[in-house]
């Protein structure tokens, strides 16, 4: 059986988007996922026969345990004789696909998912640019979670076009259209459980609480409506990055729940869904939120530009415009009818174009091509 090797620096891309991934190519390939297992557990439902290894991998940037973890994958990759490395994550994509290119493994494939560098100025931006210009020249073969990101990393340089694709439509891994859907018994558990009134609106977060995310835009885009909307809530889901938790621990209606695998409950317990980022690779997210029947508001940027049919599935403000924000969730928030018609065809477009079997399938059929091809090339 062939052997694959996933190398990722944190478990929650494995629990979030990989997991059916593996699920799918299980059959066909010996899997063994290395990851810093230290901040995050595994989730239970990954399946037993993926064997997970912990790699000490640091998210920052950290010359001396970077260039030890590189040294120790060079070591595994040597030893193991795997047929494919498979990364996610830019500091682990770049150490797998420095480490795989020395050891000539023969199929190296790194997913991008978004770039730090989007939001740098100055000589920072040039350092992770030029570290994703030599992941990219390490691998093989590259995937881009959307097309508009595909189109943004040909356009900086980073890479060839003939050397990378999205997958499908676009996307990791899709979205369980089955698990994610208007539920109202979730609805009212989870109202009554945080405290939230039935009638009252409420918007969404779903994600990292990080500043790249959007998150100070979004609590005081929620503090200037609530001076209109008294009843407004707001609720955050998901692990606090950079301290949010202190700062909106005293806020009246602002509600934090923190990392869960239960993300679809609480998205049937919302009414809108707000993603004001200042970068992403897709914003799988956004298509959960519409599968739940979820209107979206959310930043006008390459990645969400796909996710988005701006008018007919959510609406687009500024990036960093806080008063556009401030507008576009006020339109929803008033007119109902808009509401409705967003988040029905939020479901539709979710379910027509990008359901989990038609990623999965589409990440099966990618790999085994790649191995048609290279054994027709030899």
């Amino acid at each position: 059986m062939r052997r694959m090797a996933v190398v990722i620096t944190s478990a929650f891309p494995l629990n979030a988007f990989l997991r059916p991934h593996l699920e799918r190519l299980r059959r066909d390939f010996e899997i063994t996922v290395y990851v810093n297992t230290g901040d995050m557990g595994v989730a239970p439902d990954v399946p037993p026969e993926i064997k997970v290894v912990h790699l000490p991998l640091r998210r920052n940037i950290s010359p001396s345990a970077d260039l030890a973890t590189l040294l120790r994958l060079w070591r595994i990759l040597r030893r193991e004789s795997f047929d494919l490395v498979f990364s996610m994550n830019p500091k682990s994509g770049l150490l797998a696909m420095l480490a795989a290119f020395i050891t000539r493994v023969p199929r190296r494939v790194h997913c991008f998912t978004g770039q730090v560098w989007a939001t740098r100025r100055g000589p920072g931006r040039w350092l992770l640019k030029g570290m994703d210009r030599l992941l990219a020249a390490c691998a093989t073969r590259l995937l881009a979670d959307s097309a508009s990101q595909r189109q943004y990393l040909i356009e900086e340089g980073i890479v060839a076009p003939e050397k990378i694709e999205v997958l499908a439509n676009g996307s990791m891994a899709g979205v369980d259209v089955e698990r994610f859907r208007p539920d109202a018994d979730a609805r009212r558990q989870v109202r009554t459980r945080l405290g939230i009134e039935q009638g009252a609106c409420c918007l969404l977060y779903v994600g990292r609480l990080k500043r790249d995310k959007g998150i100070p835009d979004l609590i005081e885009a929620f503090s200037r409506l609530r001076s209109r909307f008294p009843k407004l809530h707001l609720l955050l889901v998901g692990p606090d990055e950079e301290g949010f938790d202190f700062l909106v621990r005293d806020v009246p209606q602002i509600h934090r729940v923190g990392y869960t695998q239960a993300v679809e409950e609480y998205m049937a317990a919302a009414d809108v869904f707000c993603l004001p980022s200042y970068r992403e690779g897709f914003g799988l997210v956004l298509i959960e939120a519409g599968a739940a029947g979820l209107p979206v508001v959310a930043s006008r940027i390459y990645g969400i530009t796909d996710a988005v049919i701006e008018g007919e599935t959510g609406l687009l403000h500024r990036p960093g415009d806080v008063a556009d924000l401030v507008g576009k969730l006020e339109t929803l928030i008033r007119d109902a009818v808009l509401h409705r018609a967003l988040g029905e065809a939020g479901r539709r477009r979710a379910i027509q174009m990008f359901s989990a079997e038609l990623v999965t399938t589409a990440m099966a059929d990618f790999l085994q091509r790649l191995f048609a091809e290279q054994s027709h090339a030899g």
